[in-house]
């Protein structure tokens, strides 16, 4: 089995993504700490026509994002996966929310992750519970 890996890549957008080690090892332990094997993650960010254009020709929606994630995962409690993130949805949502761009994109980040756990946030207990989980790891990352 290959190195368990976290990848970043950008698409349309010229976004340059920071502390990336730091974001890896912080996701990592997230993943481990919810009693999953990490494989391979890749987070691609990216412009909102382009999240727009996969949800329309994958998932048949046709509505701005912020994040869409697919589980490529073949067995259980391993993690393979694809995490897509709108760089413009994410600064918008900072402005709207007050916080920075960084915060805004990491809580994106760990959202997409908690959804390859099996978290849900379709009715409103579970979104609780997301969000819950969301600002517990943010926690570990920002206030270390």
């Amino acid at each position: 089995m290959s190195k368990p890996s976290i990848n970043f890549f950008t698409e349309d957008t010229n976004y340059t993504l920071k502390k990336k080690t730091i974001l890896k090892d912080w996701l990592k332990s997230a993943i481990a700490a919810e009693g999953y094997l990490l494989q391979e993650l890749n987070f691609i960010l990216c412009s909102d026509e382009y999240l727009l254009r996969m949800n329309q020709d994958y998932l048949n929606h046709d509505t701005y994002t912020d994040v869409i994630t697919f589980d490529n995962s073949e067995e259980l409690k391993t993690i393979v996966g694809d995490i897509f993130i709108s760089i413009d949805r994410i600064k918008e949502n900072a402005a709207t929310f007050k916080h920075t761009v960084e915060h805004e994109l990491c809580r994106v980040m760990v959202h997409g992750a908690l959804h390859l756990l099996g978290y849900k946030d379709k009715s409103k207990a579970a979104k609780t519970l997301m969000t819950e989980k969301e600002d517990q790891y943010l926690s570990l990352l920002f206030n270390s």
